[in-house]
């Protein structure tokens, strides 16, 4: 049995305490300090719902008009106009074609599958995507640069594919991109297309970046390219296996309750700095 008095000084301790030349505390780390067994240290950050080897990332947007965009963003989100498509559009650039170095062993029972640490290099292409809100389906484009010329290509490329008679919502971010005078130009000839930014740093806000994780972790991380042409064919056939069972990302989180949160973010920082 572990007394009161030790139970409490380990939280404290990884609470408010680093060891010596280390960014945080390790259970072996924290027995060794304290005097305790690392399962006995282990038990007691459960209890505690302590796990100070992991950390979240996080980013607060300085835009200036944060709220209003956040507004007008869920506001298509949970109130989609009538006659008209919400997408999310964005550009998943610098996609890598990496080739391993040496053949990885398949799974098998009692092992997992293996592939090499070290890789080489084969170049790499951009994708541009828009996700339809309402379907969950996909229009994607592989281009080899990620300029205002492929971003207008596919601008062309959504004219085609939606009917004429729909309005075209597109959410987006705030990438020089998407300002290009020409690409402000081609949308003023093209009325039914409507720009909402999101907040600079808030990338969270689209739920494109949804899609993109699944590309990354089913088709791309562990996949192995031996060149551009490789890579291709690989987001080439994600987007029609994602087309043929789409998956309909729903918003939930409203304006205000996002609000509250970030609002409470902002006091524990300043409390705790």
């Amino acid at each position: 049995m572990i007394p009161p008095e030790k139970v409490k000084a380990i939280v404290e301790a990884t609470l408010h305490s680093r060891p010596p030349g280390a960014t945080h505390w390790s259970c072996r780390s924290m027995a060794k300090a304290v005097g305790v067994s690392p399962d006995t240290v282990n038990r007691i950050w459960r209890a505690h719902e302590l796990q100070p080897h992991r950390v979240s990332t996080f980013k607060l947007s300085h835009d200036p008009r944060f709220v209003e965009k956040l507004s007008e963003v869920i506001g298509l989100y949970l109130n989609p106009p009538e006659h008209a498509l919400v997408l999310c559009v964005d550009e998943k650039s610098q996609i890598q074609a990496l080739d391993r170095t040496q053949p990885g062993l398949p799974i098998k029972k009692g092992r997992c599958g293996t592939m090499t640490h070290d890789y080489k290099r084969h170049g790499t292409a951009a994708l541009f995507a828009a996700l339809n809100l309402l379907e969950g389906t996909v229009v994607g484009q592989v281009h080899l640069r990620h300029r205002h010329q492929e971003f207008l290509k596919f601008l062309v490329r959504l004219d085609r594919e939606f009917d004429k008679d729909l309005e075209l919502h597109l959410i987006l971010d705030n990438y020089g991109t998407h300002t290009h005078p020409k690409v402000k130009a081609w949308l003023a000839k093209h009325p039914r297309f409507k720009l909402h930014f999101i907040p600079t740093g808030s990338s969270w806000l689209n739920l494109i970046e949804r899609w993109f994780a699944e590309l990354t972790n089913k088709a791309i991380r562990r996949g192995s390219f031996s060149g551009v042409g490789d890579l291709v064919v690989a987001i080439h056939k994600f987007l029609e296996a994602s087309n043929r069972d789409p998956t309909v990302y729903v918003w939930t989180a409203s304006a205000e309750a996002i609000m509250e949160k970030i609002a409470r973010c902002k006091a524990i920082l300043q409390t705790e700095h």
